[in-house]
């Protein structure tokens, strides 16, 4: 009997086919979705495997307070997921831990320790996960950076939306538990650098992108500040996290080639994309078998 591959080496045969592709923009990471649907050995072969191929790992962490409850059940831990994760060596400096809402003391000097990265995703802190540790982390020394969760739980949000909601978020965890109202508690800086140049640490990429600088890759973003919601400027930094909305980014620029110059995509064709997208999304719900519910008269 022929032994199935286990999970880690489909990955690696991801890895082995697209890292590096695309002009070098391409790197393919390893994925874990959370530690509940994940057995000790996946995680241990996936940890090991990312050491292998000196790529990093990708995983939800310490998301919502019922995933410390099992990890405390089932794995024996004391506190939670990073505490196990702790225990077993799986916190190493490859790993980006998406959200990390549930932490304690303890647990954030582990990902300090580790050199473990976190993604906080503002939207969906927002919406259902509560208030992550962010002032905490950054204190701790950890690189925390912003991301948007993906598309199907946030498509409205941008990650221009992210870092205007994070603010308004930790500034508020900063009242609500800290009594504080000092508006430079979360600065208009800190969530700058966390979408520039802790963005690209926590991929492991600063060395060539994240800042605009000699020797880096020529990445920009052009924006166009005259309008409404950004007038007057006076603190550009200010400005950008507070007052930009998407509809001010005119062009963007990855590794020299413009990619979108005033509001055109060059590269790709919208209205191709998006009809494929519609005709893969229906194909997708026949093979699941799901039949959305009719809530309203609509002509198609």
């Amino acid at each position: 009997m022929t032994k199935a591959p286990s999970i880690w080496q489909s990955q690696k045969k991801l890895y082995e086919k697209h890292n590096n592709t695309a002009d070098g923009r391409i790197r393919i990471w390893l994925g874990i979705r959370t530690v509940m649907n994940s057995t000790d050995r996946l995680l241990l072969e996936t940890r090991d495997a990312a050491r292998e191929l000196k790529t990093g790992i990708h995983m939800h962490v310490a998301e919502i307070p019922y995933e410390n409850q099992v990890v405390m059940e089932t794995r024996k831990a004391d506190h939670g997921t990073v505490t196990f994760l702790d225990k077993i060596d799986f916190l190493q400096e490859n790993l980006l831990a998406a959200h990390t809402v549930c932490v304690n003391d303890t647990e954030i000097g582990f990902l300090s320790r580790s050199g473990v990265k976190v993604s906080h995703c503002a939207a969906s802190a927002m919406r259902m996960l509560g208030f992550a540790r962010i002032r905490e982390m950054l204190n701790a020394g950890i690189t925390v950076s912003l991301g948007t969760d993906g598309a199907p739980s946030n498509n409205r949000m941008s990650i221009v939306d992210e870092m205007y909601l994070a603010s308004l978020i930790n500034k508020g965890r900063e009242v609500h538990e800290n009594g504080t109202t000092d508006p430079t508690a979360f600065p208009a800086e800190t969530l700058l650098k966390m979408v520039t140049i802790n963005g690209a640490k926590s991929v492991l990429w600063d060395n060539e992108i994240g800042s605009l600088e000699i020797g880096k890759k020529a990445d920009m973003v052009v924006i166009n500040p005259f309008s409404w919601s950004m007038v007057p400027i006076h603190d550009c930094i200010s400005n950008l996290v507070y007052c930009m909305r998407t509809e001010n980014i005119v062009s963007v620029m990855c590794n020299g080639r413009w990619i979108m110059r005033d509001k055109k995509i060059l590269n790709v064709d919208e209205e191709e994309v998006i009809s494929l997208a519609k005709e893969a999304s229906s194909k997708l719900l026949r093979r699941a078998g799901i039949k959305l519910p009719s809530r309203m008269n609509v002509i198609h």
